[in-house]
């Protein structure tokens, strides 16, 4: 269904046609129809002679039986009507296209042993399944950052290049997380339209374990992002014990220094939840292969106004048989 058409709503009820709704009008002048023919029905059977004859030409009916199917009737042809007015509603449907850009941090912190063999290198092996396990229909795209940010893979839906663009990745120095999230919506916004001339479904999926230290500010990117209406879930990986050796950039031969890289979590949770993404925490590989199950699942389906006419089609047609099986059973004639 076309995500343009803003339903008439009833409940959680859309209608596309809301107009013929007005034909349901009619059931209460059916209804009031009904009910005047049933008196003058009982009026005529009153002229006649008397209790005892009455008996003998006029069959012992319980009059309930005969109101039970007219109202089944009646629910049927209201059934219809509804469904004559293209009844929606919002349900999960898998995507035909959309586009994930990957961000993921390559800074030197991304080199601590916390999670073996480092975190760079968990993160590059649960995003190589991420992206193998995607649904054919999306495309993908990646971005690394560092001290500034670079397309590594413009969206495509060539996994094999995503791929061994993931297992390429190199650390460098510095964190640029509003860098990387301007990058990817240049990627997105730079994209092939769909067939509306829109931009695809798309959204940004940032991974890292810092907080920005070089580039522009978070808060210029979290602005962009609610600009372009794109959202960006973030991933904070790492634990609290994280640490690396650092070399001495003057005398790298002579002095090497530990330094402590605690995961960062307050900037990724307030990127995601001031653009509309998700934000989740994995301190191990196995959480973070869960993470990406997860976003794979969102990102590969949306939630779209579809149509149900037919659920109403099915209700009025088995409301029918049910009112015309009762009336041969019980009246031995279909009406």
């Amino acid at each position: 269904m076309n995500d343009d058409i803003d339903p008439f709503r009833v409940f959680d009820i859309g209608f596309l046609s809301a107009g013929r709704l007005w034909l349901l009008l009619l059931l209460p002048v059916l209804l009031v129809s009904y009910l005047v023919l049933q008196r003058r029905r009982a009026v005529y059977a009153a002229r006649l002679a008397s209790t005892d004859l009455l008996s003998s030409v006029l069959p012992k009916r319980s009059g309930w039986r005969r109101h039970v199917t007219a109202g089944l009737l009646l629910l049927a042809i209201a059934s219809m009507l509804i469904g004559f007015a293209e009844p929606a509603r919002e349900m999960q449907v898998e995507r035909d296209r959309a586009i994930v850009m990957l961000a993921i941090d390559v800074s030197l912190s991304m080199e601590a042993a916390d999670i073996e063999p480092s975190r760079l290198a968990g993160a590059q092996k649960a995003a190589i399944d991420f992206v193998d396990d995607l649904p054919p229909g999306l495309e993908v795209g990646l971005v690394s950052f560092a001290e500034t940010a670079s397309v590594r893979v413009s969206p495509t839906r060539d996994r094999n290049q995503v791929i061994a663009a993931i297992q390429g990745l190199e650390l460098a120095p510095a964190t640029a997380i509003g860098e990387a999230i301007f990058t990817s919506l240049d990627a997105l916004l730079n994209a092939p339209l769909d067939e509306t001339g829109r931009i695809p479904p798309s959204t940004i999926v940032l991974l890292s374990d810092g907080t920005t230290t070089a580039g522009r500010e978070d808060t210029l990117a979290i602005a962009a992002a609610n600009e372009a209406q794109i959202a960006v879930s973030t991933i904070s990986f790492g634990t609290p014990a994280g640490s690396i050796l650092y070399d001495d950039p003057v005398t790298p031969q002579v002095e090497q220094f530990l330094i402590e890289v605690p995961v960062a979590e307050d900037n990724l949770q307030r990127i995601a939840d001031e653009t509309g993404g998700l934000y989740f925490q994995a301190s191990s590989l196995e959480e973070l292969e869960a993470v990406y199950a997860d976003i794979g699942s969102a990102v590969g389906s949306g939630i779209e106004f579809t149509e149900i006419a037919e659920w109403f089609a099915a209700a009025a047609a088995a409301l029918t048989i049910l009112a015309g099986g009762l009336s041969l059973w019980w009246f031995q004639r279909l009406i």
